[in-house]
């Protein structure tokens, strides 16, 4: 695994590229860590040069802005690390916000994807629920504002198909800065975010959407099911539930695989 600075807008982003093959850039959902998909990235670089990052302000990356962080400020983030590698184009996969971010990465800068799998994006503007959903997110920031990070962070994380809420006697929750970071400066914008469908539409740059099978009825599934009909594309049910890509890489790589090797 190499390690490199990437510097972005206001910030600078910490990058892992490992493997050797056609270059595959894996953006993260939840805390946006590299990390969490170190065993996936690990068993895919037997055949593609992988990126992973940690997102702006998250880890090991760097944030000097203020406020709110918007999705296309991610998004031009991601094609900063494309770039930076100096691979010329990649094929995106992204999980959960990080499908978000992929998804608007194709719209507003397809030029540097071969295709995209954007597994499980909350896209709540395409569903019928949706006001329900944008209330949803308001309560955790909410909840954080207000000193409630543990609070904030049950309701998050018992959203989420096949998650499983930890123990939670601790004093202090883990990660804590990472988890305020996400609910007072992101949750809102991933939750509220609006894909440019027609943009989409004439970027040409496949895109597959994805969700897990244990994830059905869930809100993260439905939007990936209404994604596909918007787009014309088609979807594609994968193993696990939402955390798949880290929980059980080696059932999640298999059909990946498959996924990848149809945008080629």
């Amino acid at each position: 695994m190499i390690a490199q600075r990437c510097p972005v807008v206001d910030g600078e982003l910490q990058v892992e590229a490992t493997g050797d093959g056609p270059p595959l850039l894996m953006i993260a959902g939840g805390l946006g860590s590299a990390g969490s998909y170190r065993a996936l990235a690990k068993r895919l670089g037997s055949d593609y040069t992988v990126l992973t990052y940690d997102r702006r302000g998250h880890f090991r990356s760097t944030d000097r802005t203020t406020g709110p962080v918007s999705v296309s400020t991610q998004a031009d983030d991601a094609r900063a690390v494309i770039e930076h590698a100096g691979l010329g184009k990649a094929t995106v996969f992204g999980t959960s916000a990080g499908a978000l971010i992929g998804l608007d990465l194709a719209a507003r800068h397809p030029d540097v994807l071969t295709g995209l799998i954007a597994h499980e994006p909350p896209l709540i503007t395409l569903l019928p629920d949706a006001y329900e959903w944008l209330e949803f997110a308001e309560a955790q920031v909410n909840a954080c504002e207000k000193g409630d990070l543990i609070g904030a962070f049950t309701q998050f994380v018992g959203s989420l198909a096949g998650a499983g809420l930890p123990e939670l006697k601790m004093v202090r929750l883990p990660n804590e800065e990472e988890w305020s970071y996400l609910f007072t400066r992101e949750i809102r914008q991933f939750y509220s975010y609006e894909a440019d469908l027609v943009a989409l539409r004439r970027s040409r740059v496949e895109i597959t959407p994805t969700a897990g099978r244990d994830s059905r009825g869930y809100y993260h599934y439905r939007p990936a099911k209404a994604l596909a009909l918007e787009l014309g594309q088609p979807f594609a049910e994968v193993p696990g539930a939402h955390l798949a890509p880290q929980r059980n890489p080696k059932a999640f790589e298999a059909a990946l695989r498959e996924l990848l090797a149809d945008l080629t």
